[in-house]
């Protein structure tokens, strides 16, 4: 692999040129991570792939290895591991709350104290995710109620 970069004062805007010789899933990866920077996230549902606005997902969940992200009124695939979803979207208002739940806080509706000091969460399209111990106190920290 061959990386070329060109610092230009002359251009305003970022511009990405990717020349391969055929689309590999390493590839298709590397996209997928650069169009989170421009606040998109690429899912699959159907077949098709989707560029979803990071605004417009409510939470993504891990079942079984698959993580799937969900908007108000759909539901998508995406190849990306939790783990890493979790890095890449942090400071775009993303937070971890169980092993098997990341919210977007902006999507949250209402939190009730559940037994052992977990937290239930209500999400803006009625969902409703519970908060393990272990991130009950960083979720109210970040959102201000403590």
């Amino acid at each position: 692999m061959k990386v070329e970069i060109i610092v230009d004062d002359k251009v305003d805007d970022l511009h990405i040129l990717v020349t391969c010789g055929r689309l590999t899933p390493d590839i298709e990866k590397l996209l997928e991570t650069i169009r989170m920077m421009d606040r998109q996230l690429t899912a699959k549902k159907n077949g098709e792939i989707y560029l979803l606005d990071i605004a417009d997902v409510i939470y993504i969940e891990s079942i079984d290895r698959k993580c799937f992200v969900y908007t108000s009124d759909e539901v998508y695939e995406s190849d990306f591991r939790l783990y890493e979803l979790e890095g890449q979207l942090e400071e775009l208002g993303f937070l971890r709350v169980s092993r098997s739940f990341l919210i977007h806080l902006k999507s949250v509706q209402s939190l009730k104290a559940d037994i052992n000091r977990k937290i239930r969460i209500t999400m803006s399209n009625g969902e409703q995710i519970i908060a393990s111990r272990q991130y009950a106190d960083e979720l109210k920290k970040r959102l201000g109620v403590i």
